[in-house]
């Protein structure tokens, strides 16, 4: 008993108070996003809300269940926990629900469980427990492979499913890392992805590549300050493109021009490396390994996004990127998404009044799209509320994991922390047009069993982990 009453009297109530704060605005809107005047109660276990209560009482057992279990057990059982549903997540292509074009539910009875959901707590788990571990050297190659392996391993099987937007969260454990002492080149080359990436999907592949090569040959010139080593470089380049464009003229072909352009890349570049290698310059060989895998990336995005995607990812990327608009077919969620928002105002049309949500003109609107209940009902102070609960959660789960003393419990902290991040960023800017539409929950808002039972084990684990901060989590 003695041991119960420490822990309760060590557990941060900040953190709980936000996110009792957080699970009944949910509850409250998720009643307004799908109100039946036919079933008025909000305890109505018929419809969604009542429902919702159910899994609101189920997380809060869940929550308490954590607090009293013992912090060593998190840091013995990180890994068994991880190979654990590694294994459930292996069985859903075989045994699995599909929903919305993803079959990554499980169906028990008449409740659906998505274990891509947990799976973010056990990868976070077992970072903590790899990175806290008493050999472990952020900068050696087996380390490296090993987090690349623990990420990827989900994130693949995740993938199998067709849940893109699941499978996308895993991305943020590279924050995780930079914090631990990731070289931040890694960083920066997630950046150059994102931005080669854009420039595929806006420009035709020919002016991304040409861009490319045209920065690589500036920068070159600025570091080094030798123009006949720059105009040897880019006359190799366009000797090459311009032999095989001519061959393929004359022959004609019907070869696009971006692969020559590639071909010209890969032998200036493998002629470019050779010659730094011999001199034993070092920054320049990054440079083209940096040149060329950009390169690489961006033909393949192009290759990718026209031969393998599906019409629907297309049409939302280019929706995104403002290619094409399509009020009534890709970008019908976001525009009416975006209207329901924009007519609450100030302070919003009141409770129940949302005639966007009330009419049903947002799809999803109790789960992918609650904030635009949010928005609407209670406008923008409703919206800045919800937001500055957001970041209030997220400062604070900083501050508690700065503080721990525990490697285990600071790294674990953090990957929660990240977590939440990408789903409050990602989902908000979906509603507003500034991330694409990949379906994921809005944490503690959107309806559904699995993702707050996910959630809260996620976020309650940490706080009983910081719970132990006097003591010692032995390996």
């Amino acid at each position: 008993m003695e041991k119960k009453s420490n822990v309760w009297a060590n557990v941060d109530w900040i953190t709980i108070s936000i996110y009792l704060a957080m699970m009944f605005i949910g509850w409250i809107n998720i009643y307004a996003a799908v109100y039946n005047e036919e079933h008025k109660s909000i305890f109505d276990m018929t419809q969604q809300y009542g429902k919702q209560l159910m899994w609101i009482g189920a997380a809060l057992f869940i929550a308490m269940l954590m607090i009293n279990t013992d912090s060593k057990f998190f840091v013995s059982f990180a890994f068994p926990i991880y190979v654990i549903i590694i294994f459930i997540l292996m069985l859903v292509p075989l045994i699995g629900t599909t929903i919305n074009g993803a079959k990554s539910w499980i169906q028990i009875g008449s409740f659906l469980l998505q274990p891509s959901e947990f799976m973010k707590m056990a990868t976070s788990l077992a970072l903590a427990r790899y990175i806290s571990s008493y050999n472990f050297k952020m900068h050696s190659y087996k380390s490296l492979l090993t987090l690349a392996g623990i990420i990827l391993v989900p994130v693949g099987l995740i993938f199998l499913q067709n849940d893109t937007g699941s499978a996308l969260v895993f991305g943020v454990f590279l924050l995780v890392l930079y914090r631990e002492g990731l070289n931040g080149i890694v960083l920066f080359f997630s950046f150059l992805i994102a931005l080669v990436f854009i420039l595929t999907m806006v420009l035709d592949p020919i002016i991304t590549v040409s861009i490319l090569t045209i920065a690589v040959l500036v920068i070159n010139h600025l570091m080094k300050k030798k123009i006949q080593r720059t105009l040897i470089a880019a006359g190799l380049f366009l000797g090459i493109f311009g032999i095989l464009y001519l061959i393929n003229y004359l022959l004609q072909g019907t070869i696009k021009p971006v692969y020559f352009l590639l071909i010209a890349a890969i032998l200036t570049s493998a002629l470019t490396f050779i010659w730094a290698f011999v001199l034993r310059k070092r920054s320049l060989m990054i440079m083209i390994a940096i040149y060329l895998g950009s390169v690489l990336f961006a033909v393949s995005v192009d290759y990718v996004f026209h031969n393998i995607m599906e019409q629907h990812q297309r049409d939302r990327i280019n929706e995104l990127l403002g290619i094409q608009s399509d009020l009534h077919g890709a970008g019908y969620h976001v525009n009416q998404s975006k209207i329901a928002i924009g007519s609450g105002g100030f302070f919003g049309k009141g409770f129940l009044q949302g005639t966007q949500t009330k009419f049903d003109f947002v799809p999803e609107q109790s789960t992918d799209f609650i904030f635009c209940t949010v928005g609407e009902e209670w406008g923008f102070l409703g919206t800045m509320t919800v937001i500055g609960l957001f970041m209030g959660l997220l400062m604070r789960l900083i501050f508690l994991a700065e503080r721990n003393r525990s490697k285990f419990s600071r790294v674990y902290g953090y990957c929660v922390a990240t977590i939440l991040f990408f789903h409050f960023a990602v989902n908000i800017g979906m509603t507003i047009g500034l991330a694409p539409v990949i379906g994921i929950p809005l944490p503690f808002f959107s309806y559904g069993g699995s993702s707050l039972w996910s959630f809260t084990l996620l976020l309650f684990v940490f706080i009983r982990l910081d719970a132990s901060r006097f003591e010692q989590l032995s390996f």
